[in-house]
C-alpha cells in the first residue's frame, strides 16, 4: 500500500499541467508594423507557454518571420476564472519582455503586459482551433 501511495505521488509531481481551455491556436492582433500571427499555446512543464507557428503580413499573406518557432509567452499559470499570470510576454515589434496578464473569455483571450508601471495592451486574440 505504501508503494502505491508513494508512486502515486511521484506521478503527480512528473505530470504536466492538465489540458487547460486556453491551450490551442491564437491568431493575434496586427503589431506596429501591421503583422499578426498564430500562437500555439501549451504546456511547458507546470506552466502555459505560447509559441509562434505562421506570420502574416499586413495583407494577411503569410510570410517566414525571423520570431517564428520563439516562445512569445513563457510561464503562465492558470490563476482561476479565466485569469493568468505570473509569466512574461514577449512584443517582436517592440523588442520588449513584459510581466504578462491574459485573460480568457470563450474564443477571445485579451493580451496585456506592463514593465515597471508603463502598460500595453497587445489586443484581444481570436482561437484559430
Amino acid at each position: 500500500m505504501k508503494t502505491l501511495v508513494l508512486m502515486a505521488a511521484l506521478a503527480g509531481f512528473a505530470a504536466p499541467v492538465a489540458a487547460d481551455d486556453i491551450f490551442g491556436t491564437w491568431k493575434t492582433i496586427a503589431d506596429d508594423n501591421g503583422n499578426s500571427g498564430h500562437i500555439d499555446v501549451s504546456a511547458c512543464g507546470a506552466k502555459i507557454c505560447g509559441v509562434l507557428v505562421n506570420s502574416f503580413d499586413k495583407d494577411g499573406k503569410a510570410f517566414k518571420s525571423v520570431n517564428q518557432g520563439r516562445k512569445l509567452i513563457w510561464d503562465m499559470e492558470n490563476k482561476g476564472g479565466g485569469n493568468y499570470g505570473g509569466g512574461k510576454v514577449y512584443s517582436p515589434d517592440r523588442d520588449k519582455t513584459y510581466s504578462g496578464k491574459l485573460v480568457l473569455n470563450g474564443n477571445r483571450l485579451d493580451v496585456k503586459g506592463c514593465v515597471l508601471a508603463i502598460c500595453r495592451s497587445g489586443g484581444s486574440w481570436q482561437r484559430v482551433k
